[in-house]
């Protein structure tokens, strides 16, 4: 079963990608090679202006899958995930996340990689990672180019849950919905107005220009911070016990080190 469906809409210039895996949209090894693969496929169509990015059902996702943060399997998680970002990074294609539900860790690392965030109002938002004993090296680096050190550090180092009204009033989502249907009648009506009549050449080139300094510290931090998470923060007891108690379902037990 394929956990990604696919549509190309407005006369096939722009690409829709959906998270369905039939539950909670968990982004595992398998979901982003299917995004990867699918990314890379659209380095030879010229005509996209626009991916956009969405959850099937009431969530875009859960995160990232746990099962595949343990010690033995992390190094190769991560690069696959790390991946899909390289490859957005290297198409410079704007591109639009539509938020409903939960969004967390990894679930909403792959939207703060976008250049546009909508969310509806029963979107919740965070990087939990801490909550594991482990962080999360995607938001590392996005959370304080997008809102800030002030809030970055607060979203990264407590693991707080934030609603959609929070995430628009600190800058991180660009307008709110009542509903998902709202939602996607709003977002039809703005890639009508702002996306279409574009270049797709133009968008590409505005798109690289407007990141220069976001893409620079993803290509540069990143693998350093993939590094730093296999090397040394998975040789911690910490780390390999939160992650441990979560999939026995159990509370972790500390010995801060």
């Amino acid at each position: 079963m394929q956990k990604i469906k696919v549509e190309f809409l407005y006369d096939d210039t722009v690409a829709r990608v959906i998270l369905d895996d039939g539950k909670a949209n968990i982004l595992d090894a398998i979901m982003m090679g299917e995004i990867t693969a699918f990314l890379t496929s659209l380095k030879s169509k010229k005509n996209i202006k626009l991916i956009t990015f969405e959850g099937a059902g009431n969530n875009f996702s859960y995160g990232a899958s746990v099962a595949e943060h343990t010690k033995d399997k992390a190094a190769a998680m991560l690069e696959g995930f790390h991946e899909m970002f390289f490859t957005l990074i290297e198409l410079h294609i704007p591109t639009m996340a539509k938020l409903s539900g939960q969004c967390l860790g990894g679930g909403f690392e792959l939207p703060l990689a976008c250049n546009f965030i909508f969310a509806d109002k029963s979107a919740k938002i965070g990087q939990p990672e801490i909550i594991l004993g482990v962080f999360a090296p995607p938001a590392s680096v996005m959370l304080p180019l997008k809102v800030g050190n002030v809030k970055a550090e607060e979203l990264l180092i407590t693991g707080k849950i934030i609603s959609a009204e929070e995430a628009k009033t600190i800058g991180l989502i660009n307008e709110i919905f009542d509903d998902k249907a709202a939602m996607e009648i709003a977002t039809d009506e703005w890639i009508r107005k702002n996306i279409l009549g574009k270049s797709a050449s133009a968008l590409r080139f505005a798109t690289k220009a407007a990141r220069a300094s976001f893409d620079f510290f993803m290509l540069k931090n990143l693998p350093d911070f993939a590094g730093m998470y296999v090397k040394e923060m998975m040789e911690t007891h910490d780390a390999n016990e939160g992650i441990n108690a979560f999939i026995e379902k159990r509370k972790p037990v500390w010995k801060n080190c």
